[in-house]
């Protein structure tokens, strides 16, 4: 069984989660953390207008904290978000990796170690191409990769990195998407 999903986003990425976050129903059995490239701005705007948008708990990952299912942890601005080997957050100041801080890279690395095979990955509309090689650190572990059909996002260039470095298994629309984390979500296996 599945026991999180990690989310990474840029250019478009808050009207996308707009469109998947609201369809996960109150109960939802897995945590869903997100990097999403905001630069410096502060979180608290998109969190409280998810919070009224979402049956999920949305709030900013804090270090030391324990992860918990039905929870939408975002990175917190300025710092890399990890996960650690006992499913608690730690956050880093360490230099940008693909121009950004937090990176994408470094929380799906990190959640691999820390899954391994019980871990989705979803890559949405974006701008750079961080991310990629976090993913396929994720495949690499048997966990379920899963983007955004390029086609059709907002920008195509993080999707399109994705599938070229890491050969996601699934390509979906945006609206899509939900749907089959939720499919995953409930599912007994790993081997969808």
């Amino acid at each position: 069984m599945y026991k999180a999903i990690v989310i990474g986003t840029s250019y478009g990425g808050l009207e996308a989660l707009k469109v998947i976050l609201p369809r996960l129903e109150k109960g939802f059995p897995l945590p869903v953390i997100i990097v999403l490239h905001i630069g410096d701005h502060n979180n608290d705007v998109f969190i409280r207008l998810l919070n009224e948008l979402c049956p999920l708990h949305v709030k900013e990952a804090e270090s030391n904290e324990p992860i918990l299912p039905g929870q939408v942890y975002f990175a917190p601005p300025n710092y890399h978000l990890l996960i650690e080997d006992d499913l608690m957050f730690s956050l880093s100041t360490d230099e940008k990796l693909n121009y950004s801080r937090p990176s994408i890279d470094i929380l799906f690395e990190s959640a691999a170690w820390a899954y391994k095979r019980e871990l989705i990955a979803v890559i949405l509309t974006g701008a750079n191409s961080d991310g990629a090689n976090g993913m396929k650190t994720i495949k690499s572990f048997g966990g379920k990769t899963v983007i955004q059909n390029p086609c059709h996002a907002i920008s195509p260039i993080m999707p399109r990195f994705a599938l070229k470095i890491a050969k996601p298994e699934i390509r979906l629309d945006l609206e899509d998407i939900a749907d089959k984390l939720i499919e995953l979500a409930y599912s007994e296996g790993t081997d969808n």
